[in-house]
């Protein structure tokens, strides 16, 4: 099995079709990365087959199990190597992502890597903190693949969720959701859903989907010390 049927196979086991033309866009996106990936830190995970399961697969396959509508638009808080807004978005274009991210060497990597896909994806260099200031209640959903505890997480990344939208957060099996359920409320989200699954080489995977039902109060997000030492 060539490459690029590899990458159509893997999809298909989660039950996500593909294009060859988004498949050979996954290939590039995967070359790149290793390659940059040896003078700047953006993965422990560079053989092929992990790369395109673990970190390609799994960033799609979350948001084929949710229905977002046409055009929407997103905010990946802290998207390091752009994990998942740039194989989302290989994979819907109709998407508006927006990348966040605070290391400015990944920011470069990110705008070289959209290019180089056909992404059409704004790029900020900044802190969730300072940035949600601009975009308070902006976004359709915002998302973290973050290893980020999921208080800390909500507090970043439910600001800028505009009411009516969600935050989507992906997450491990190790986490439970009632260790969070009062940052939420604060936060003005509804009670989580939780959804289990199992990527294609057999790893669980833990999903939880909040909906925005009311504004975060502004004193939210609270500075990252603050955060740390007081967790909602």
């Amino acid at each position: 099995m060539d490459k690029i049927e590899f990458i159509i196979d893997s999809f298909k086991k989660s039950s996500i079709e593909i294009t060859e033309a988004q498949a050979e866009k996954y290939l590039k996106l995967y070359e790149f990365l290793v390659e940059y990936n040896e003078n700047v830190n953006l993965t422990a995970i560079t053989e092929f087959s992990d790369v395109i399961i673990k970190h390609f697969v799994d960033s799609v396959l979350p948001f084929t199990m949710i229905d977002i509508k046409e055009g929407s638009s997103f905010i990946d808080v802290g998207t390091g190597a752009g994990f998942p807004s740039i194989p989302l978005m290989i994979y819907r274009n109709d998407l508006k992502g927006t990348l966040l991210e605070a290391l400015n060497k990944r920011c470069v990597y990110l705008e070289k890597a959209c290019e180089l896909v056909g992404v059409k994806a704004t790029i900020v260099h900044g802190r969730a903190e300072d940035y949600a200031k601009e975009k308070r209640g902006y976004f359709d959903i915002a998302t973290a693949r973050a290893v980020a505890a999921m208080p800390v997480l909500s507090e970043y990344c439910m600001p800028y969720v505009k009411k009516g939208g969600r935050f989507v957060a992906l997450k491990s099996v190790n986490e439970e959701i009632k260790e969070s359920e009062n940052a939420i409320k604060l936060l003005g989200g509804k009670k989580a859903v939780q959804m289990d699954y199992s990527i294609c080489n057999g790893d669980n995977r833990r999903l939880f989907v909040i909906e925005k039902i009311s504004d975060t109060p502004t004193k939210y997000p609270r500075n990252p010390s603050m955060i740390k030492k007081k967790p909602l």
